[in-house]
């Protein structure tokens, strides 16, 4: 699966930016993370950000329509950072059934795009980062995550959220297969320490 809007970060997608100086557009955004590879994958930001959302506002996060395997849904959260991709705190989650309508062993996804309405918390910054990730609930132990920068308006100096669950990575807890089990690795999620993220981290 691919992010497409926001843009992730080098993606080939049309009607996003070009790669950075020095970078090349990534024709394999819908592979997982690499167990060894930084968070984001991609840790130079694009010039500008590529959308401004608002806090408190709706927004909506559309994934590439044109293949992708669901590999029978799993847990996605959707988060956002304001040192870099450092850390981040999570605004969403779509926990068990991600891209699906319930459960399932289908590959095909059912849901490719979410509309969730961001916290009315978040501070303002030009530079902040939104991540996309998901631990898939079939197949190798995987975790996906694409980035995107986005300019974030809002009136509050911090946001307090949970700290976004990080796993089947190095130097991180693996999430086995789920089975018939949707309740597989939920408690890293529900146990998840609460985070402060601010500008100027």
């Amino acid at each position: 699966m691919e992010m497409i809007k926001p843009c992730g970060r080098y993606t080939s997608g049309g009607g996003c930016p070009s790669a950075p100086s020095g970078q090349s557009i990534d024709y394999s955004l819908k592979s997982p993370l690499g167990r060894s590879e930084p968070l984001c994958k991609h840790t130079v930001p694009y010039d500008k950000p590529v959308e401004t959302w608002t806090a408190g506002k709706t927004v909506e996060v559309k994934f590439n329509p044109q293949g992708g395997a669901g590999h029978g849904g799993g847990h996605c959260q959707f988060s956002i950072s304001y040192d870099g991709g450092k850390t981040f705190a999570v605004v969403h989650e779509e926990l068990k059934h991600c891209f699906f309508n319930g459960a399932t062993r289908n590959n095909n996804p059912e849901v490719r795009s979410y509309s969730f309405t961001l916290p009315k918390d978040l501070p303002s910054s030009d530079k902040a980062v939104f991540a996309w990730t998901w631990v898939n609930a079939i197949g190798n132990r995987e975790f996906y995550m694409n980035c995107a920068d986005v300019e974030i308006k809002g009136s509050s100096d911090s946001y307090t959220g949970k700290e976004m669950v990080i796993a089947n990575h190095d130097g991180y807890p693996d999430i086995p297969e789920f089975g018939d089990d949707y309740e597989t690795g939920l408690d890293l999620y529900k146990n998840a320490k609460d985070i402060t993220v601010k500008p100027g981290n």
